[in-house]
This record gives C-alpha cells, sequence and structure tokens, in this order.
C-alpha cells in the first residue's frame, strides 16, 4: 500500500514547455520542487519515502543515494533536465524521512534491490535509468545486475563495489596515511586493544543499548568519512555529517552492512556480474583523488566493461559536488536524454 501526495503545480507546466530548460557551463539545473511525495510500504515492516520531480511524461530515472544510510537532497533534482526527465528520488530503509528511523532489521543489499523495483511497479514504469554513486553505484550495479531488462541506461560515479580491500583501505589503513588528524579523531572512541578490527569495534558501539556510546561513535564514524569526501576538506559537509540524526543513521546503516560485507555471496560478486550489464550504455564518473572510494575499483569495472564510458576527473575526490565530477555527471545526463553537449 502506497501513501501519496500531489502538489500543485509542477506537473502540468513541465510537459507543457516549448523550450528545454538550460543549465550554464559546468553547473546544476534550477531548483524544482517535486509534484508528488509519499511512503510506499514494502515487505519487512519498512515504509520508504519516495518523491516525483520534473516532467511526469519524460524519461524516467532513479536516484540512488549514498551510505548506505546517506538519504537524499534536494540538490540531486538538478543533475535532470526537469523538461526531459520524470525523477524519481527515494530514501532507502532506514534514512531520511522513510520509516522506522535507523532501523538495521530487513535492511540488505537485496532488501534495496527488492524497493527499487517495488517503486518501479507502482510507478507503472517499464525500464528506467539508473543513477548512482559511492555506494549508489554498488546498489545500482546490485539493481542491473539483477534485472538488467529493467535499466535503460546507467550513470555511475565514485564507484564501491563492498570488497574487503576497499572497506580495508578506508576504515582499517589506507586513507588513514592521508588524513592522519582526521583519523586519530575516527580512531578516539575505540580502545587500543580492539583497533585491529576497527568496523567490528564501531559495530559493537552502533548496536550498544546506551545511547551515549551510540552517538558518540555514530558522530566519529560519519565525521570521519565528511572530512575525507572532497579534495578540499568541505566544513559544511562535516557540520552535516556531525548532525545527531544523520550520523545516527548514516553510522549505523554503514557499518551494519559493511560488518556483513554488503550481503554478497563472494567478494568479486558486482565485478563478475557485470557480463550482464555490457549492452547497457554506461557512464563511469571517477575522482582521481577519492580517498573514499578510490580510483582503482573504478578502473578495474571500466576494464571488465570496456564499452562503458570511463570519465576520471583529474582534480577531483569523491564528492558528487566537486566541479569536474558535477560536469561529468551533468553532460552525461544530457547525453543519455539527446540533449547536445555544450
Amino acid at each position: 500500500m502506497s501513501k501519496t501526495k500531489l502538489k500543485d503545480g509542477k506537473a502540468g507546466v513541465a510537459g507543457k514547455r516549448r523550450k528545454l530548460a538550460v543549465r550554464p557551463e559546468g553547473d546544476y539545473y534550477p531548483e524544482i520542487e517535486p509534484f508528488c511525495t509519499g511512503w510506499l510500504d514494502v515487505e519487512g515492516g519498512h515504509q520508504i519515502y519516495f518523491e516525483e520531480s520534473g516532467n511526469p511524461n519524460g524519461k524516467p530515472v532513479v536516484f540512488l543515494h549514498g551510505g548506505p544510510g546517506g538519504g537524499t537532497s534536494p540538490g540531486y533534482r538538478r543533475f535532470f533536465n526537469p523538461d526531459v526527465y520524470r525523477i524519481i528520488l527515494f530514501d532507502q530503509r532506514g534514512c531520511g524521512k522513510s520509516k522506522p528511523f535507523a532501523s538495521l532489521e530487513n535492511n540488505t543489499t537485496w532488501h534495496l534491490v527488492s524497493d527499487i523495483e517495488a517503486l518501479r511497479e507502482h510507478f507503472g514504469i517499464d525500464k528506467w535509468m539508473v543513477f548512482g554513486g559511492s555506494w549508489g553505484s554498488t546498489l545500482a550495479l546490485a539493481y542491473a545486475e539483477t534485472h538488467p531488462e529493467r535499466v535503460t541506461e546507467l550513470v555511475l560515479r565514485g564507484i564501491f563495489m563492498g570488497r574487503k580491500k576497499e572497506l580495508a583501505w578506508f576504515y582499517q589503513e589506507g586513507a588513514s596515511f592521508i588524513f592522519p588528524e582526521f583519523w586519530k579523531d575516527y580512531l578516539a572512541p575505540i580502545p587500543m586493544r580492539e583497533r585491529g578490527n576497527m568496523i567490528k569495534a564501531y559495530y559493537k558501539r552502533l548496536t550498544s543499548k546506551n545511547e551515549k556510546v551510540r552517538l558518540e561513535a555514530a558522530k566519529a564514524w560519519s565525521i570521519w568519512e565528511g572530512c575525507a569526501s572532497k579534495l578540499y576538506v568541505d566544513k559544511d559537509l562535516v557540520a552535516r555529517n556531525a548532525g545527531d540524526d544523520f550520523a545516527t543513521a548514516f553510522a549505523r546503516i554503514e557499518c551494519h552492512y559493511f560488518i556483513n560485507n554488503c550481503f554478497f555471496q563472494s567478494d568479486s560478486q558486482l565485478l563478475d556480474g557485470v557480463a550482464f550489464l555490457r549492452n547497457i550504455p554506461c557512464t563511469i564518473v571517477q575522482g582521481r583523488y577519492d580517498m573514499v572510494c578510490p580510483a582503482t575499483s573504478a578502473f578495474e569495472l571500466a576494464q571488465a566493461w570496456p564499452e562503458a564510458e570511463f570519465v576520471l576527473v583529474s582534480d577531483a575526490g569523491h564528492s558528487m559536488s566537486e566541479p569536474g565530477i558535477k560536469k561529468a555527471l551533468l553532460d552525461a545526463c544530457d547525453k543519455y536524454a539527446g540533449i547536445k553537449g555544450r
């Protein structure tokens, strides 16, 4: 059962415009509001918040946010021409406006894949473009490999395939050498005797019955990622990650997924499954200096998928808002919408 609220104005306007919306070179499309919002009841006692914006008769695209546990933001709508795209955003289980908040029960990669299909069916969409960055790229690959017949194109950014070496780099040793001052704060909640397995140590605290212990761990985990997410540290991003509600969902759900190896059957599951996707148009966008999801993963994906377009941005880190990454993503979405490049 779904609960849907239609909002006035935007739906009719989008379909009637004679000229396509334009965006400044390298910049986002204008801000827009959703014309439809609601919650979809899905298996396991969860309610998924969703929204639609843009052209209700346009090219369908589903946006898969990062984390897991990061939630959506209004700015995500602005990667897509609102006159061309029917833009669907949703908050994955346990985060954003989805309910119950920060819940780990019945919350796995395969529940999320099922939720994406449930949303597609709810909207009556046959096929759609799938856009995902960071954990969103993981989920996009998992969904596309499960339902390749439902995917028209893929736009992927900051590739993460849930492998042990990727997790070890960011949470155990690797990125720590680049950001030692921030790593010190990430280590702080964990006693020396438990630091040999930081994900395990954090999971213990993030699932503690003590609210103070949970919040301290959540903020340290979330702030660490915020500090490392851009080529230049963004204080506003760090502050967002430090917020109690954001950190609680983000850290708990991420750690839950990571201690369970993202619920994959093998370390190479996503890379092995690329064979099912090679006839689907795809653009892979990666920052050269991405410290959260190092470029080696995007390179390996591109090697396994030579038909995909691989854009390696030379002066960027992990964040989709960094200028070079933002431009590459906007250009990819325009290309798949049939909008001529500038």
